[in-house]
């Protein structure tokens, strides 16, 4: 999903402790990570050399017949289709190093896939015709899109247009990359003492012991923006960064999944409880959406993450957070993969409507809702 780049960014911080103003998001012009940069250009190293292994292999009609087959219906997990073959090696080096690559376990088993481009190119394999191999970009924008052929050669092709020759696509599965990588954020946050403001027998407040619930916002409608993307790319997986203070003043942070945003220009209804204010110090939270196309480095974004927010002091008046978690994204993912979708500023136990994000990127309406204890 290609994302529009962010409005100016005015000085949030001392327009929050001065008015409690929010403003607009921008990438920090210069700004570094206090992590290494996020890992684009290594997994497509890697999976453009698998994608020109499995072209050459794509010689033996074996082969063929087996890989075509195998993607009739949707994605086929690579590891598993070169199990017993000579690409069988190559495979297994590829997926631990894109587990390396995006900060993952390596017993996190296969994320390596092979699909069809586009499903209109069935027809054109059902011909006889052998498919071009590519791996996906890790720019957004690219140039054009190399492929390669069974005889090794390289094939450029339209990044917009999508080609007649039908392409297989090497790629990572996202879905499956994104529970695993959220969790290594959590752990990695609280590892540095930033955890989720989630209320404990010792800090839970008295009011809301009291009341017997806490209130929530429920995302009842999304939308993101509508752009014109590479046809080679895939649906991203959608996540939210949610941070404020803990009762204790120390920040927190919630990562929450939004599985169901797949696609620009489409409105989703999901009724998702985005933010909730059981244990937030002033009853106030800000939210920072990323995306996943297959690049992302989990522990070097959560590493960033808590290097920013640690340096977050609790003055007695709310200060947005979301300044600090964008400084923390690396500084390459905002010249060739922008992995950052948008951010709303200050939401509260009674935000209600339709609110903008601070990019243009994209809206959400919400409204207050109740959590009952059991």
């Amino acid at each position: 999903m290609t994302r529009i780049l962010m409005a100016a960014l005015a000085s949030v911080t001392a327009l929050a402790l001065t008015t409690g103003t929010a403003a607009a998001a921008t990438p920090p012009s210069g700004s570094k990570a206090a992590a290494p940069a996020a890992s684009s250009d290594e997994v497509f190293a890697v999976t453009d050399r698998l994608a020109r292994q499995i072209a050459g292999a794509l010689a033996d009609r074996h082969v063929l017949d087996r890989t075509v087959s195998a993607t009739a219906s949707g994605p086929a997990d690579l590891v598993t289709l070169e199990r017993d073959t000579a690409l069988g090696g190559s495979t297994r080096a590829a997926n631990a190093a894109v587990l390396a690559a995006k900060g993952l376990p390596a017993t996190g088993g296969s994320l390596l896939r092979v699909r069809l481009a586009d499903p209109t190119m069935r027809a054109a394999l059902a011909r006889g015709e052998v498919p071009l191999v590519a791996a996906v970009p890790s720019d957004d924008e690219p140039a054009a899109v190399t492929a390669y052929d069974p005889s090794g050669g390289r094939v450029r092709l339209d990044p917009v247009k999508p080609p007649a020759r039908p392409v297989l696509v090497v790629d990572v599965d996202v879905a499956k990359a994104l529970p695993m990588g959220l969790q290594v954020m959590r752990d990695t946050l609280a590892s540095q003492g930033i955890t989720e403001a989630r209320p404990s027998a010792t800090t839970q407040s008295f009011a809301t012991a009291q009341a017997g619930g806490y209130w929530a916002t429920k995302v009842t409608a999304v939308r993101l923006n509508d752009d014109k993307e590479p046809w080679i790319k895939g649906a991203a997986e959608i996540y939210s960064v949610v941070g404020g203070f803990r009762l204790d003043g120390k920040p927190a942070v919630d990562i929450v999944q939004m599985p169901y945003l797949d696609n620009d220009g489409t409105t989703y209804y999901p009724n998702q409880l985005l933010v909730h204010f059981s244990a937030y110090k002033y009853n106030l939270a800000d939210v920072v959406m990323m995306e996943d196309d297959g690049d992302t480095n989990y522990q070097a974004l959560a590493q960033s993450i808590a290097g920013a927010l640690l340096t977050i002091v609790d003055y007695g008046a709310y200060v947005p957070l979301v300044n600090a978690i964008i400084s923390a994204i690396p500084t390459s993912w905002w010249t060739d993969d922008p992995d950052y979708v948008d951010s709303w500023y200050t939401l509260s136990t009674s935000s209600s409507g339709r609110l903008n994000g601070a990019a243009g990127n994209g809206w959400m309406d919400v409204t207050p809702y109740w959590v009952s204890e059991l």
